[in-house]
């Protein structure tokens, strides 16, 4: 696969045309870069010649989306793949990679709940969660509330019993040989005090996922089938307490109603849309029920019509969650190529994938269901974030008028230092980018060249360090002379990701006053960079001080270009204080043990990376800290007595200077 062959220029889509005939017929994935080598559009195509000319006729014929990001893009480069399949998967690592901004990016409207089962651990337990999968647990949903996932695993438990408690609790009965309250009340079989083993817990375990999936029936016509014999038999008290399990079952069945009287496992999608944005809404069917709901937003960023937007928000939603593919899936429009879509659901999932669109009879109706529900989302979206947009774009039009900047700062980047009392210094870099935190970007510091407590040096430091590592990464970037089909290396092409410091911002805040602006301003000097912008905020009267002024910049109190450099700020002072915070911890642990007689530094180490933090080895009993491999009860007893007298001073010192009386004793 021949790499692109990039144009790099800012005059215009056709100062970086192609030249006629170089660009090849066969399928492939392309992406548009920015004067700064940033990828800002990733697009695929049957054929890259016909589809990469369309992008290269009269401005006036494109559509206002397609024309901005032409015109602010700088380059093009493409790769030919041997398949349309290689080139949806090429497409989807890329946006996941790159995150383009004129690419659609589909967003939670909310954040949904799931329902978790840890089938990696050796009991598993269920919980209710939200944020992203993790591995080793298998989810069901998202629901649409909590508080209705929670009552429907509290009815069930009665039916399959198995833990719901956390480690810490399961920790605590398992040494007190006493099972907690739900293993008294028999919703949970106790594994922690051995009523059951292992095998068994995990039979039961899949029993619930097995159930949760949909395939209900076996249980409840078993269930049925003991009720009977025990009455058969005489067994009255087994016989009420299986009729009260079938109960259980039908209740929590009664919440998820049969919408599709075939059993079919489908996705059920449906789209909102209007010129600027779309929402999408899914229900997911299993066993003819509905088993979850979860909605998106996306930005329009192209003249793409519904089938281009469903194509892509399919490709975001399965290519990076195979697990959740169902057997089938409706939507209002098939996607461009729906054979070459359902070939790779297919190959992901390991079984055959059907896409269409339903037109008659209750999947029809029920996709009805799940448009309004997407239009409704639309309204509520749009009722919330339509003040956000404006606001976001006139604060960074605020920023740069008040700095008189020659261009809009999408990327900023703010910086601040914490330390205490000149140790533990370290620094932390955040990144706003449109108005909006990406905290993927965020970088910690640790201060190393600055003996005490000297914020002015240390902000010298830290931001030659980071921007030193810019000019490595550009030098590393560069077309090599004589080679025009080496394209910008801001990938790093060992882990195919994106290098961490490739990206110039176009302005640096820093926290504090004319010193700091200084400093960082000369770090620059230094360095030989003059097209960065530097500015800082002074805490007191909120000024925004700029290099080689003596009077400051003044927002008004009510602008929102302050408010944006004030979020900067905050955000920039609290990643700092976490990360001085963690490391001040492992310093404050480390003091502590240093003096306990029979605990060397691996011993300590252990005992850190057990605990993790000061404050769970204060909570541990002596009993949980003799656990630690190579810790005997009497180094747990010393080191518990050393934790606890650290902590007595600790108090007495907060309680007197409260008074304005420092007592050290």
């Amino acid at each position: 696969m021949p790499p692109a062959r990039p144009r790099r220029t800012s005059r215009g889509p056709l100062s970086y045309r192609p030249e006629p005939g170089s660009i090849p017929t066969q399928p492939g994935v392309y992406r548009f870069r920015d004067p700064r080598g940033r990828v800002i559009y990733v697009g695929k195509a049957k054929n890259l010649r016909a589809r990469l000319s369309s992008y290269f006729q009269d401005i006036g014929n494109l559509h206002q989306r397609t024309a901005t990001m032409v015109t602010t893009a700088a380059s093009v480069e493409w790769t030919v793949v041997n398949t349309e399949v290689e080139a949806l998967q090429l497409e989807y690592s890329w946006i996941k990679e790159y995150a383009p901004r004129f690419n659609v990016k589909y967003r939670d409207d909310k954040s949904y709940p799931w329902l978790a089962v840890t089938v990696g651990e050796e009991f598993p337990r269920v919980m209710v969660g939200r944020g992203a999968k993790r591995k080793g647990t298998r989810y069901f949903g998202p629901y649409s509330h909590a508080w209705a996932i929670r009552e429907t695993v509290d009815i069930l438990l009665r039916v399959f019993p198995m833990r719901s408690c956390s480690n810490g609790v399961f920790k605590r009965s398992s040494q007190i040989g006493r099972p907690c309250l739900l293993g008294y009340i028999d919703k949970c079989s106790a594994p922690c005090v051995g009523n059951v083993s292992a095998e068994q817990h995990r039979e039961i375990v899949e029993d619930f996922c097995e159930f949760m999936a949909g395939r209900t029936r076996p249980f409840t016509r078993r269930i049925e089938q003991e009720m009977y014999a025990a009455s058969d038999a005489l067994d009255f008290e087994k016989a009420a307490r299986l009729r009260d399990d079938l109960g259980a079952m039908e209740r929590a069945l009664e919440k998820q109603a049969v919408v599709l009287g075939d059993g079919a496992d489908a996705d059920v999608i449906a789209l909102a849309e209007d010129p600027l944005e779309v929402a999408v809404q899914i229900f997911y069917v299993r066993g003819g029920r509905i088993r979850g709901q979860r909605g998106w937003v996306a930005d329009r960023v192209d003249e793409g019509g519904t089938d281009k937007l469903v194509e892509d928000f399919l490709l975001q939603l399965y290519a990076g969650d195979p697990e959740s593919i169902p057997r089938e899936i409706l939507v209002p429009a098939m996607p461009p190529d729906p054979a070459t879509f359902e070939q790779l659901l297919g190959d992901l999932r390991g079984a055959k994938v059907e896409i269409r669109v339903p037109q008659r009879g209750d999947k029809k109706t029920l996709q009805e269901t799940v448009a309004r529900n997407a239009g409704q989302a639309l309204v509520l979206h749009k009722t919330k974030r339509a003040s956000d947009l404006t606001t976001r774009n006139r604060a960074l039009e605020e920023i740069q008028e008040a700095l008189e900047l020659d261009e809009v700062p999408l990327r900023i980047e703010c910086y601040d230092i914490s330390n205490l009392q000149g140790t533990e210094v370290v620094a932390s870099m955040v990144v706003f980018e449109d108005g909006l935190a990406r905290k993927g970007e965020y970088r910690r510091f640790v201060i190393k060249g600055v003996d005490g407590q000297n914020d002015v040096a240390s902000m010298h430091e830290v931001i030659t360090r980071r921007f030193r590592r810019l000019l490595d990464e550009q030098a590393r970037s560069e077309v090599k002379p004589g080679d025009e089909t080496s394209g910008p290396m801001l990938v790093d092409p060992e882990t195919g990701r994106p290098r961490k410091f490739a990206y110039a911002p176009g302005l640096v805040v820093v926290d504090g006053g004319p010193p700091q602006v200084a400093a960082a301003q000369r770090a620059l000097d230094e360095l030989g960079i003059d097209d960065i912008a530097v500015c800082g905020l002074a805490k007191r009267l909120e000024e925004v001080w700029l290099p080689g002024q003596e009077d400051p910049v003044i927002l008004a109190r009510s602008s929102e270009g302050l408010y944006l450099l004030q979020r900067l700020r905050d955000e920039a002072h609290r990643f700092a204080i976490t990360h001085h915070r963690s490391r001040r911890s492992k310093t404050m642990v480390d003091s502590l043990l240093d003096d306990i007689p029979g605990l060397g530094e691996v011993r300590r180490k252990t005992l850190l990376k057990h605990f993790g933090s000061l404050k769970k080895l204060r909570a541990a009993s002596v009993e949980e800290i003799a656990q630690v491999p190579g810790i005997g009860t009497r180094t747990a007893t010393a080191i518990k007595d050393s934790v606890a007298a650290a902590a007595e001073t600790r108090k007495t010192v907060s309680v007197n200077t409260a008074t304005g009386e420092i007592d050290e004793g």
